[in-house]
C-alpha cells in the first residue's frame, strides 16, 4: 500500500555529528511521499554529519513548535544524540510531539533524547544495542528488532534497518495523530 504525505510537514531534529544516512534516507522517504521536511537544530548554520554530509538548519529548536509540524524524526549518531539531550530546547521540542499525540520516528542513538524527554516509560521500542540498559532503566520495554511501532512511535536500531524504518515512518505519519502517543 502506498501512503501519501501530501500537505504534511515533518521536522528533523539534529545537530553536528548525526549519522548521515539516518537523516538523508528518511528525509528522502518523507519528501518522496509528498511531505515537506524541515531541519530543526539548537543553532542555525551548516550541520555536518559524522561522514561529511552537510545541511543547513532551517529553524532553531527554541523557536520551533510542534504545532507547526505533523511529525518528528530523530536521526542517531552518538555525538548528535549526546549533544541534543543536553539542549533544553531540543528536549522540550521532542516532548511536545508526545503531548500532541503526533508520530515520532527515532533511530539508533536518537533514543537518548527521548529518555531525557521522559517519554519512553511503558513504551516498546528498539535502538542501537548499547542503549538497551539506558532504555530499560528509563522504563521502556526494549526489543531487538529492525523496526518497532508503538502507538505512533517508530524506532529502529541502525542504518541497516532504514528500509523498514522508512516504510513504517511514512505509514505512521500518513495515519496522523495517535491517541496512545503520550508522554
Amino acid at each position: 500500500m502506498t501512503h501519501t504525505l501530501s500537505g504534511k510537514k515533518v521536522a528533523f531534529l539534529l545537530t553536528d555529528g548525526y549519522e548521515d544516512s539516518e537523516l538523508t534516507s528518511p528525509w528522502q522517504a518523507v519528501t518522496d511521499a509528498g511531505a515537506s521536511a524541515v531541519l530543526v537544530s539548537p543553532e542555525l548554520g551548516t550541520l555536518t554529519g559524522k561522514n561529511g554530509h552537510t545541511q543547513e538548519a532551517d529553524v532553531r529548536a527554541a523557536e520551533a513548535t510542534s504545532n507547526n509540524f505533523d511529525a518528528l524524526v530523530l536521526p542517531g549518531g552518538v555525538v548528535n544524540a549526546d549533544h541534543l539531550r543536553m539542549s533544553a530546547d531540543a528536549v522540550a521540542f521532542a516532548h511536545a510531539f508526545f503531548q500532541d499525540h503526533k508520530p515520532v520516528g527515532v533511530i539508533c542513538h536518537g533514543a537518548w533524547l527521548l529518555i531525557e524527554a521522559d517519554v519512553v516509560r511503558g513504551r516498546e521500542l528498539t535502538s542501537y544495542p548499547s542503549l538497551k540498559t539506558d532504555l530499560l532503566n528509563a522504563g521502556a520495554n526494549w526489543v531487538d528488532e529492525e523496526v518497532i511501532v508503538d502507538s505512533g512511535l517508530v524506532s529502529s536500531r541502525t542504518p541497516d534497518d532504514l528500509l523498514a524504518f522508512n516504510a513504517k515512518l511514512v505509514e505512521e505519519i500518513s495515519e496522523g495523530e495517535h491517541e496512545g502517543q503520550t508522554p
